[in-house]
């Protein structure tokens, strides 16, 4: 196998891979917030029928607003990087073949071995793949032909990274 595409120098291509590996990590704290404001809301709801109610129930509106915070904190730090990543569109490519994943940004290169590789994750947009427990890059599908894209599933499915269709 050897895959090879050039990535243009878009100004919304590194917000989109920002927002892509923030959304992997940062997914936790949508699940807690959910946890502590629907914990809140049961609490506050149940210490205002009992009688000593109004002296805790400051404890549950804190939850609500930790879980409405915590909530919040994923796409605002998506926006952020969207926003702070415009300034470093440059061009670049990938050159993926089956030893490793080479990667050029600019005047940088870098390269993860499929050795190293522990999964792939998939969206519309990207392959995510990790190395380890951490994203370590992404490569653009909408930036791959149709049999590239069908060439590399194969592939990472071959090697146990994805599951099989």
């Amino acid at each position: 196998m050897h895959i090879r595409f050039d990535v243009p120098a878009d100004p919304a291509y590194p917000g989109q891979v920002a927002a892509a590996l923030s959304r992997v990590r940062l997914r936790r704290f949508g699940y807690i917030g959910a946890v502590l404001a629907v914990v809140g809301a049961i609490g506050l709801a149940v210490s205002s029928a009992s009688t000593s109610g109004g002296r805790i129930s400051s404890l549950w509106l804190a939850m609500i607003v930790g879980g409405l915070l915590s909530m919040l904190y994923s796409p605002w730090v998506r926006w952020r990087a969207r926003r702070r990543s415009d300034r470093y569109a440059v061009e670049g490519g990938y050159d993926i073949s089956d030893d490793n994943i080479m990667m050029r940004s600019g005047s940088e290169s870098g390269g993860i071995a499929w050795d190293g590789v522990a999964r792939v994750t998939e969206t519309a947009d990207f392959w995510i793949v990790y190395v380890g427990r951490m994203p370590a890059t992404v490569i653009p599908r909408r930036l791959m032909s149709a049999a590239d894209d069908e060439t590399l599933r194969a592939f990472m499915a071959g090697r146990g990274l994805l599951p099989p269709r």
